[in-house]
């Protein structure tokens, strides 16, 4: 369901930056075995970290989260698929959470955002349910793109429990981060 912003995001350059830590590498998700096969793009480590003081980037990565989560359609891999996970673009159908971080990660890179700033993060939501979230990581830390909110939060701001992410280092690696936001 698509909410409107409920407040402005604010960079406070006085505070250390939020980030995710890392603990160790993990494997990736099952259903995100071959993304990098799929999606060569989606696994490039070009680029360095976005500059979080811009209200330009500010605006592009709410545009870019609103369109998305107002013009996708949510839909389950199994009714679409037949499977319990699929990580794919969204199809005609529309797709569901991982679909939608993949498709903003795209539209991003389109924009010039650098890819290893663009990373795709498993978590469990408020209610515990596996989710899947775009993490931007920036030089003022790491803001959250998400298709049940309209809202760009900071990583630790969103009540989520993060288990795995892309590595910023090597996005075709994953790293486990066990962290609650």
């Amino acid at each position: 369901m698509c909410m409107s912003f409920l407040a402005p995001l604010t960079v406070d350059a006085a505070s250390p930056p939020k980030f995710i830590t890392a603990k160790h590498a993990v494997a990736a998700p099952e259903a995100a075995a071959r993304l990098c096969q799929t999606y060569s793009w989606a696994c490039s480590a070009q680029g360095a970290r976005v500059s979080a003081g811009s209200s330009a980037d500010l605006a592009a990565l709410k545009q870019v989260n609103a369109s998305i989560n107002r013009s996708v359609r949510e839909i389950t891999d199994e009714s679409q698929f037949r499977v319990l996970d699929h990580w794919t673009l969204p199809t005609s159908k529309g797709g569901d959470c991982e679909d939608f971080a993949l498709l903003k990660k795209q539209h991003l890179m389109q924009m010039g955002f650098p890819a290893k700033s663009l990373l795709i993060a498993t978590v469990l939501d408020r209610q515990r349910q596996g989710h899947a979230v775009l993490v931007v990581r920036t030089s003022h830390g790491d803001l959250v793109l998400d298709n049940l909110t309209n809202k760009i939060k900071y990583w630790d701001d969103t009540g989520y429990m993060f288990l795995r992410m892309q590595n910023p280092n090597a996005p075709s690696t994953w790293i486990m981060v066990g962290a609650s936001g």
